[in-house]
């Protein structure tokens, strides 16, 4: 998840006037738009499934910050849905527009208020144009990362969608603001199999990278997403705050986790191939009481976070907001205790040959599965958005 504390500049200078705009309604009906609200929310639930696994094409492509950067700019997103010289380039506006006017958020902007979906008759065309293209972009990125994790490259159209995307979007700095060219076009699944062509020296080095990605995430929920607006710290730093999304978003980042741990989507238990499951299967009993400990604290995680009062952008205060801050920190204390012990198999073979089956799985079972869901239902958005205007 990307992240800004602070409304940023998309740098453009707004032409018109109130007295010029067109403020024309869209054409279309209420439950268009309850249906696209209620596909983003699917497609959302996706997107937060995969944030254990942010590192690779996520984050050398920065398509978590294109499409995920929050809060939403809303100051800088107004005057662009007024302006008509932006809508006029619609597909190069987005491409070079700070972060934090797009993807997730800057459709939720539009198409929510206070948890429910907006009234029809308050959107106009210049916001449904946007939206629009925004929705397109956030499919462009999601087939991204589905072709950049498929070892085998087997969806053609969405690898030939990865290419021109990595070579027409720009990389993303901390503060959101677009920057140099990205690299090119590289398969991060064929690197994390085979270990030593890519970013991950060993067998063992990928093994550990899951481990350290669904650490990160935890810290991130526990310390920023819940930690900020709980302490005070920042009030405003409230994730998908216009669709009342937020503790479902929390309790999808950890089901990703989950997910990640236990070797498939909506594993209730660790299956034969995942880290888990070895873990405790290994011979080592600290490591499977470490093994056993993580499951049990993964499961507090994510109960506790379900008992949160919600709206958490009206609650976030609230006693139950540090109950899964505690949670989660106990979590990620568990997962670096287990963390500690893999890493004193380093150079084992059995171990290696054991640890290259763990990431085969984790690549075509929960990377790769994981972003096709999400590019699937990305595209359905788009398409239910276009829905919401009826051509004359």
């Amino acid at each position: 998840m990307a992240a800004m504390a602070a409304l940023l500049s998309t740098g453009f200078a707004s032409c018109s006037s109130d007295d010029d705009v067109d403020n024309s309604v869209v054409t279309g009906s209420q439950a268009a738009l309850d249906q696209a609200c209620a596909d983003w929310k699917v497609a959302r639930a996706n997107w937060e499934q995969s944030e254990a696994f942010l590192f690779g094409a996520a984050d050398v492509y920065s398509i978590d910050p294109h499409t995920d950067t929050w809060p939403v700019a809303a100051n800088d997103l107004a005057q662009v849905l007024r302006d008509e010289k932006a809508m006029g380039s619609l597909e190069h506006f987005i491409k070079t527009a700070n972060s934090g006017i797009l993807g997730y958020h800057g459709l939720e902007y539009v198409l929510f208020r206070q948890g429910k979906p907006r009234d029809i008759s308050q959107i106009t065309n210049l916001e449904y144009n946007y939206i629009c293209a925004v929705a397109m972009d956030l499919y462009n990125a999601t087939a991204t990362l589905e072709a950049a994790w498929d070892s085998k490259e087997s969806n053609a159209e969405r690898l030939k969608i990865a290419k021109e995307y990595v070579a027409t979007h720009l990389s993303i700095d901390d503060e959101g603001n677009q920057e140099g060219a990205l690299d090119g076009f590289q398969n991060f699944g064929k690197a994390f199999k085979n270990p030593g062509s890519g970013d991950w020296e060993t067998a063992l080095d990928a093994t550990l990278e899951i481990v350290s990605g669904c650490q990160d995430i935890i810290g991130e929920v526990g310390d920023s997403k819940i930690g900020l607006p709980y302490t005070g710290e920042d009030a405003t730093y409230i994730e998908s705050p216009y669709a009342y999304n937020s503790i479902t978003d929390f309790y999808d980042n950890i089901v990703s986790c989950k997910n990640a741990l236990y070797g498939g989507i909506g594993a209730v238990t660790p299956n034969e191939k995942s880290l888990i499951y070895f873990c405790r299967n290994a011979g080592n009993a600290t490591l499977a009481a470490q093994a056993s400990k993580v499951t049990t604290k993964l499961d507090g995680a994510l109960q506790t976070i379900q008992a949160m009062k919600a709206p958490f952008a009206i609650y976030f205060a609230d006693a139950s907001s540090k109950a899964a801050i505690d949670a989660l920190g106990e979590l990620d204390d568990a997962l670096g205790e287990l963390s500690e012990t893999l890493k004193g198999y380093a150079g084992n073979a059995t171990v290696e040959a054991q640890c290259k089956i763990i990431n085969e799985n984790y690549v075509d079972n929960v990377v790769l599965l994981t972003y096709r869901t999400l590019a699937n239902n990305a595209y359905k958005l788009y398409q239910s958005i276009r829905k919401l205007r009826v051509e004359k």
